[in-house]
């Protein structure tokens, strides 16, 4: 395998993604991957996590790339997929340069899923569940299929995100059986550096309006607000908690308010050293996930209710994308704001923490706010 630190930015990197590569981009660093030299999969993350060291060392690749799923308990049947790819580029910058946008292709049909009544009616339901099961939270998400009278051209989506999301994580990622899973998150699920840990929760969102000072008072709004609080400090506690027994020293700052181009969020910063240096970036990512942001708590109830109430298999949407290296450093951010593309169709996705103060309309206002981060990619306003 080969891998080269690019004197180009981030953005440079992503302009040169091409269909069936790895990337994942910020503003200030970029991992592009290409190839396959290896393959890794299973339904637990655990057992991926602790088949590495064979596969780095039968392979001589220094690192590996992938994607968890959304459902990682037992019995699930959407794997955790690692890659050891041939070639890493590397790029890091302190300017956020953006690729050219690019014109793309409008849809034949786009129908939604499940229709917007009927997600009135789930999120209605789940807020009568969570009293009725104890819960304190559950995130409930609809999709929208988009049809093409050809192929969708993966790599411009790509590049249009990253010039649309400058200050977030773009990424892309090959899934099994061919399609490609690309987005751009806010949330950084869970970086290792050495010794060092980082993560950054979001919970708490709020649209954005086109209207600065709509905007600005939206923004404030979100920071005021009783219930995103409360949803936001739901994540956050979970998130410290699991990271607890890891860490010798936890630091935790916010929350604050943070943005992407659609929306308002709610941020925490969690910083950490850890007692065992063995522990790898894909360890912490497995014990983190899901979090409470996007499945809901306690875990196992929330996500029974997920599946009983939303009418598709979540698969990779709200699921994990990253690298871990062979010396346990790497970079683990939230499968949000994405779409999974096979040839001529993509399946966007859109989720909101329900809690008992959530109000249905406002809850389907908000999925339809965080569309816009994959439709924008495409051109498109529906």
């Amino acid at each position: 395998m080969t891998t080269s630190t690019a004197p180009a930015t981030p953005a440079d990197l992503a302009a040169r993604y091409e269909r069936g590569d790895f990337l994942l981009a910020t503003a200030r660093h970029a991992l592009l991957a290409s190839g396959v030299a290896a393959t890794a999969t299973d339904t637990d993350p655990a057992r991926l996590s602790r088949a590495l060291p064979g596969l780095f060392t039968g392979s001589g690749a220094p690192i590996a790339v992938g994607v968890l799923p959304f459902d990682t308990s037992e019995g699930t049947s959407t794997p955790g997929h690692l890659v050891l790819p041939r070639t890493v580029r590397r790029a890091s910058s302190d300017r956020a340069a953006v690729p050219p946008r690019t014109a793309l292709v409008r849809p034949v049909q786009v129908t939604p899923v499940p229709e917007p009544e009927a997600h009135l009616a789930a999120v209605r339901a789940a807020v009568s569940a969570l009293s009725d099961r104890d819960l304190r939270k559950v995130v409930l998400a609809r999709a929208l299929d988009l049809d093409f009278a050809e192929a969708v051209p993966v790599a411009d989506v790509v590049r249009n995100l990253a010039n649309g999301n400058p200050r977030h994580t773009t990424y892309a990622a090959r899934l099994p059986g061919g399609r490609t899973l690309v987005g751009a998150t806010p949330e950084l699920l869970l970086s290792r550096t050495g010794g060092s840990v980082l993560s950054r929760p979001h919970a708490g969102s709020m649209p954005r309006s086109a209207d600065p000072a709509i905007d600005k008072a939206k923004g404030e709004a979100l920071l005021a607000s009783e219930k995103d609080h409360l949803e936001h400090a739901v994540v956050v506690e979970s998130v410290v908690e699991i990271l607890r027994p890891f860490c010798r020293v936890l630091d935790v700052r916010g929350p604050e308010l943070v943005s992407t181009p659609a929306i308002w969020h709610l941020s925490t910063t969690v910083t950490g050293e850890l007692v065992d240096q063995d522990v790898t970036a894909l360890d912490l990512a497995a014990a983190l996930h899901p979090t409470p942001a996007v499945c809901g708590t306690p875990t196992a109830a929330a996500r029974s209710l997920v599946r009983e109430l939303e009418p598709f298999d979540r698969a990779y949407y709200a699921g994990a994308v990253g690298w871990v290296d062979a010396a346990g450093d790497g970079e683990w951010a939230v499968g949000i704001r994405c779409a999974e593309i096979a040839d001529t169709s993509m399946r966007l996705y859109a989720g909101g923490g329900i809690v008992p103060a959530s109000d249905p309309r406002t809850e389907l206002d908000e999925t339809s706010a965080k569309f816009r981060t994959l439709l924008a990619a495409m051109g498109l306003e529906i």
